[in-house]
């Protein structure tokens, strides 16, 4: 598909979905001032062809897990093999090749205190075409997750992304829907209130079975949720309500790269003092280019995906407003050869495409 193939109502429609992966097409249709049949055949094409996909994915701290960063160093031609099998795994996401196409950037989930032990004490370094891994602790999130790309891309209005928010059947108000500013950055998860820290909270079988279902397609419908859980339709839109307040439950858009003009992406990894770390982590995430910004672990303490529309915009970004920040220290750059998975799950016969 032609990067022209894509106008302001595919965008708009992918910034609408960012807000509320499950706002009914009539409601998405009324803000846009579109026909319910154009939003609804414009979501079939995009979604059949797949460009974009809404997953319901769960937040990390609600239920007492922790993110690593893992940078995989491989043997020559080994790389897409490792990066392919990581991708299969359940607790990893964000799976890339970087620069030179012997290093894989991975994003991998455990519950709090593991470390990621079986993956990273058991079966990485068993690996034969593995030559090292480093790992950092994801400690604090600036930008990423609920808050996509697409909300700094402008293809809503102020205006509109209110009456998404506000509209009668909206689901509950969340951070990251309109444009990022000072003091408007990410502050927590999905809720309508904060999750306590140190209480995660308790999923059941049908929970697990439900998330299961959303993790795929977060749009899926009410029946087959209530297929899924044995639940009614009526527990099920209750419960689905409850997740969201806790914050366990968030909905994300994957999407091509494309639809925004991008077609550079790159890793950042700084080193900052810890008394100037959350201040630039907060400037760096209000950057229209950065698709996610993490306070980590280890000596470059302050990661970022920058997305560019080529390798001119690149070179200016790092040297315009990245150089403008001098509490960073040290900044490698590593490019994005290719992205294997993304946020969901790996789709059995998928074949990667440039999505944020």
């Amino acid at each position: 598909m032609k990067t022209d193939a894509f106008d302001d109502v595919d965008r708009q429609l992918v910034h609408a979905l960012q807000i509320d992966g499950r706002a009914p097409f009539a409601r998405i249709a009324a803000v846009l001032g579109v026909s319910d049949q154009t939003v609804a055949r414009r979501y079939t094409r995009l979604r059949t062809r797949g460009l974009v996909r809404v997953l319901g994915l769960t937040d990390t701290t609600a239920l007492g897990e922790v993110e690593w960063s893992l940078r995989v160093q491989c043997r020559p031609d080994a790389a897409l093999p490792v990066a392919e099998a990581l991708a299969r795994r359940a607790d990893t996401s964000w799976v890339s090749l970087m620069t030179g196409g012997t290093e894989v950037a991975v994003v991998v989930r455990s519950r709090s205190g593991q470390g990621g032990d079986e993956l990273l004490l058991r079966e990485l370094p068993r690996t034969p075409q593995v030559v090292g891994v480093t790992a950092h602790c994801l400690l604090h999130q600036f930008f990423g997750g609920q808050q996509g790309l697409v909300n700094k891309s402008g293809a809503l209005s102020e205006r509109q992304v209110e009456r998404l928010r506000t509209e009668e059947g909206a689901g509950p108000p969340h951070p990251g829907g309109g444009p990022v500013g000072p003091g408007r950055g990410p502050t927590g998860p999905v809720a309508g209130r904060p999750v306590e820290v140190g209480v995660p909270v308790v999923l059941s079988e049908a929970d697990e079975r439900l998330l299961g279902v959303l993790e795929i397609d977060g749009r899926a419908p009410l029946a087959e949720l209530a297929a899924a859980t044995n639940w009614s339709q009526s527990t099920v839109r209750r419960r689905l309500a409850e997740l969201r307040q806790q914050g366990v439950l968030f909905f994300d858009v994957d999407y091509d790269m494309r639809m925004l003009g991008l077609d550079t992406r790159a890793a950042l990894w700084m080193s900052v003092s810890p008394a100037e770390l959350h201040e630039t982590g907060e400037r760096i995430a209000e950057h229209p280019e950065i698709a996610c910004c993490f306070a980590s672990t280890g000596q470059h303490n302050l990661f970022a995906m920058v997305s560019c529309t080529d390798v001119p915009a690149l070179y200016r970004y790092l040297t315009t407003r990245i150089a403008a920040l001098p509490a960073i220290r040290l900044l490698e750059t590593s490019p994005m050869i290719r992205r294997v998975k993304g946020p969901g799950p790996m789709l059995a016969g998928a074949s990667p495409r440039r999505r944020r």
